[in-house]
C-alpha cells in the first residue's frame, strides 16, 4: 500500500521541492514531469549543517532502489576511500558554512 503522504507530495508538491525526512541528510525531492514522463519522487542525500539545513545546493539524487545499490557499491569501494584521502591532502581547506532552507514538514522514515 503506497504511503499517503508521499502520494500527496507527488500530486500537490511544487517542481523541485525538497522535503526533509526524520533522518538528517535524507530528503524527498519532487522531480517535474516532461512530455515523455510524469512527475516523480526521488531521494536526495545531502549533508546537513548544525541547524539541519542542506549544505549543498543539490545532493546525490537517487531515483530507484537499483540506483541506490549501484551507488553503495561505488561508495564502499576501497579505492574511492584512497582517492578521497589524496584529494583531501591537495585541496585547500574551507571553513565556509552554507545555510539553505529545506522547507515543509518532515517525512517519517
Amino acid at each position: 500500500m503506497p504511503d499517503e503522504k508521499l502520494l500527496e507530495f507527488l500530486r500537490d508538491g511544487r517542481d523541485w521541492e525538497r522535503r526533509a525526512t526524520t533522518v538528517p541528510g535524507i530528503f524527498v525531492l519532487r522531480l517535474p514531469g516532461d512530455g515523455r514522463r510524469p512527475a516523480s519522487l526521488a531521494v536526495e542525500l545531502n549533508p546537513v549543517d548544525e541547524l539541519g539545513k542542506p549544505t549543498k545546493k543539490r545532493g546525490l539524487v537517487l531515483r530507484s532502489s537499483g540506483e541506490l545499490e549501484e551507488f553503495r557499491k561505488l561508495i564502499n569501494d576501497e579505492k574511492l576511500t584512497t582517492l578521497m584521502g589524496k584529494i583531501d591532502e591537495v585541496n585547500p581547506r574551507s571553513s565556509m558554512v552554507r545555510k539553505r532552507g529545506a522547507g515543509g514538514e518532515a517525512f517519517e522514515i
